[in-house]
């Protein structure tokens, strides 16, 4: 993960993790790395990777700050250090502000893969997500997402799960569904204080769950082919006993470090500090700073750390404890280390684990998954037609033995 411009941005996003890493730099940084640096890493990056396709992640900050002509010469140096049948793929995760027609064309052009952070409706990503100068960012950002679109490019949707959005669901989900956004993903935000506190606008491990079973309940009985959710298909490949790709639901990590505009590389986006420094690429390169004992290290605590309650956890398969930035709370039987999440990582995947095994074994016998819409629709019309059928005075469907009227009628009219 390259930052071209650093953690310079354009925007001042509330819940931003990034922006303070200034704090790293001396007065008057320029922030913009430089060519020959830029040289250095894509050979760096080439040699590293087995091929055939190499892949390139441009973030910030805001990456389009470097501009367009900066990735003109990113492609001319990936193509000058390639080897005969290679190729790259380059992902930009951008604000989309900056977007006009002169990049959407250039992106276009050179096949980039763009990743777009958009929270939700404009009242929800205007809440937090102003610029600069404290305005409001959600038009600049649609109509980036639109330029996009008119150039052939269908961007993917980052959406972060905050204290407001997260409260919020179904008009979150819905948003994107009329916008028809193909895939998104729901990042939680978890901002932590100097003094370990966590700041109100982060997300608590029971709102990110509720959040995420409110979600997964329309996508499998309404929306499967139509909209993709990363969080979803991961579990898909975590009941198969597949590798996920989310480094959040994987054993261990510490193969996506992050570069800084200046060479710097660290042990993760969001452990951007002096004790996570692990050297600089203009004198290791990159293979060798991944496969440094510390980076291996690092890597492997986020198996080898996890709590006890972690460890005994039936959905561990599929969490593995979350992201390591995240495991500061205390676990139920005191040990500390325990991932602030972990509530609602548990509510989600148990409550999503038995449509995720059907759909599996839907897909082991080759019948698409989609097909489980159908069937939970017809599944769920005759569960209902005991309730339809029963008169104010029959006993009550739900077995209680007492009249319908008296037992269930009023929650169930309530609905």
């Amino acid at each position: 993960m390259a930052k071209p411009v650093g953690p310079v941005c354009n925007l001042d996003c509330a819940y931003c993790y990034y922006l303070d890493k200034t704090s790293l730099f001396a007065a008057g940084e320029r922030y913009r790395m430089g060519d020959e640096l830029l040289e250095a890493y894509v050979r760096s990056v080439i040699e590293a990777s087995p091929g055939p396709v190499v892949n390139f992640a441009w973030h910030g900050g805001e990456p389009t700050l470097a501009g367009v002509g900066f990735y003109r010469r990113v492609v001319e140096l990936q193509a000058r250090y390639l080897p005969a049948g290679w190729r790259c793929v380059n992902n930009l995760q951008t604000n989309g502000t900056l977007l006009d027609e002169r990049w959407c064309a250039f992106l276009a052009e050179e096949h980039f893969a763009v990743g777009i952070s958009i929270d939700g409706p404009a009242r929800l990503h205007d809440a937090l997500r102003r610029d600069r100068r404290g305005r409001p960012t959600h038009a600049r950002v649609m109509r980036g997402l639109h330029l996009l679109r008119e150039q052939g490019i269908d961007p993917d949707v980052l959406c972060t799960l905050n204290a407001l959005t997260a409260a919020h669901p179904i008009e979150v989900y819905r948003f994107f569904l009329d916008e028809g956004v193909r895939w998104v993903q729901f990042l939680p935000v978890v901002q932590r204080f100097p003094d370990g506190s966590v700041s109100e606008r982060s997300v608590d491990g029971e709102a990110m769950g509720a959040f995420l079973c409110s979600v997964f309940d329309e996508w499998v009985r309404h929306d499967i082919g139509r909209i993709g959710v990363q969080g979803f298909f991961e579990c898909l490949l975590a009941w198969s006993g597949r590798r996920t790709a989310l480094c959040t639901m994987a054993e261990t990590c510490g193969r996506v470090p992050a570069m800084e505009h200046d060479g710097s590389v660290f042990a993760c986006d969001h452990f951007v500090d002096a004790a996570h420094r692990r050297g600089d690429v203009m004198s290791s390169g990159i293979s060798a700073l991944v496969d440094a004992p510390s980076q291996v290290a690092f890597g492997d605590a986020k198996r080898d750390a996890l709590t006890r309650t972690c460890r005994e956890c039936p959905v561990l398969f599929a969490c593995h404890g979350g992201c390591p930035k995240d495991r500061f709370a205390v676990a139920p039987d005191g040990e500390v280390g325990h991932n602030y999440l972990c509530a609602g990582y548990r509510l989600f995947y148990e409550h999503a684990g038995p449509y995720v095994e059907r759909m599996v074994a839907m897909a082991r016998q080759r019948i698409p998954i989609a097909t489980v819409m159908d069937r939970l629709r017809e599944e769920e019309a005759e569960a209902e037609m005991p309730w339809r059928r029963a008169g104010r005075n029959d006993p009550c469907p739900c077995g209680s033995g007492a009249k319908y009227k008296r037992c269930c009628l009023r929650t169930r009219r309530s609905r």
